[in-house]
């Protein structure tokens, strides 16, 4: 059935890119892209480094025996790269036109928010653009899941785990700065599954407030509890001020820990593998019934073809009730 819309709308070649900071579980993307498209006769040239690379014609094309092997590596073969001209109208009519001249029929894009807002520029020039979503922040309207994301919250679930360990011997206090820029999903879910006594978030909307969290943490110390576990999103800042301020009054000892980059890398996770090996041939075959400007979702259990411009316009937001779970759990 495929096969015949294939035929039907001439696809011919596709593009495909990752966009903006990687995410373990692109390489499996890349490889569902490649795979998909290859057995249905379609022709597909991969574009290293983002947009940039788009811009400046850095393709190759690509067969199923190049997307061999990489299931699991981190990152992505195709590599990344911030590129400050797609922010300009004569970047944007460059990469289209190029995009043009290499006689594309679609692009896919794995990425974030900022990438799929590259792709609705380009797609108001003329780009049939697919996205795909691919952040470890969990921050993508209009999906309630992506690439990338279950990798980075175990690699911090296995560093609070020894964390606490060390932490527990010595009686210490860890302050642990995860990462989350504008988004607490990555915090939120550390803090949870590894039972921190504090999440701080930057959807909590207030400043990082020591006189509360060493409230708790004196609270804790007078029922047992002789270590805490307090993680801090990487959005809301303050980390090592808050861990000086905790030592200083208390006279516990404190120690700050920043996760950084670390949560970017790693062997994706299965659930990440697959999520991107799903979403990958869902795009494709996208592109060979026919559909245009449109990006791959996960919802309810199920994987969902959504308008690109409708999908930037939907809210996303932490479940209010999250709030209230995270004190009740940390008593």
């Amino acid at each position: 059935m495929m096969t015949e819309m294939n035929e039907t709308k001439k696809i011919k070649k596709i593009g495909v890119l990752t966009s903006g900071g990687d995410a373990p579980g692109m390489n499996a993307a890349i490889r569902a892209v490649v795979r998909t498209a290859k057995y249905h006769g379609v022709d597909v040239v991969g574009i290293r480094k983002g947009y940039a690379g788009l811009i400046g014609g850095e393709i190759k094309e690509m067969h199923s025996k190049d997307v061999s092997n990489v299931m699991n590596l981190g990152g992505t073969i195709l590599h990344t790269a911030r590129c400050p001209e797609m922010m300009t109208e004569e970047g944007l009519n460059k990469a289209a036109a190029i995009y043009k001249i290499l006689g594309l029929d679609a692009l896919v894009v794995i990425g974030g928010d900022g990438s799929y807002r590259g792709l609705a520029e380009l797609a108001k020039r003329g780009v049939n653009g697919i996205g795909i979503p691919a952040t470890i922040d969990l921050d993508m309207r209009g999906t309630e899941y992506t690439i990338g994301f279950d990798t980075a919250v175990n690699t911090g679930m296995d560093a609070l785990n020894k964390l606490r360990d060390t932490s527990n011997s010595h009686e210490r206090c860890s302050v642990v700065e995860v990462m989350g820029r504008d988004a607490g999903y990555i915090a939120v879910w550390c803090g949870m599954c590894g039972g921190a006594e504090e999440v701080m978030f930057p959807e909590e909307k207030e400043v990082i407030d020591s006189n509360r969290v060493i409230q708790q943490i004196l609270e804790n110390r007078s029922i047992g509890k002789r270590h805490n576990l307090i993680v801090v999103a990487e959005g809301v800042g303050g980390t090592q001020k808050l861990a000086k301020d905790i030592q200083e009054i208390t006279g516990i000892q404190t120690r700050a820990t920043i996760l950084g980059h670390l949560q970017r890398g790693g062997s994706p996770t299965a659930t990440d593998r697959m999520h991107a090996s799903m979403m990958g041939y869902h795009a494709v075959k996208a592109i060979l019934e026919g559909r245009e400007n449109v990006v791959v979702a996960y919802n309810k259990g199920r994987y969902e073809i959504l308008d690109l411009f409708e999908s930037l316009e939907m809210k996303k937001s932490l479940d209010p009730e999250i709030y209230d779970v995270i004190k009740i759990l940390a008593i």
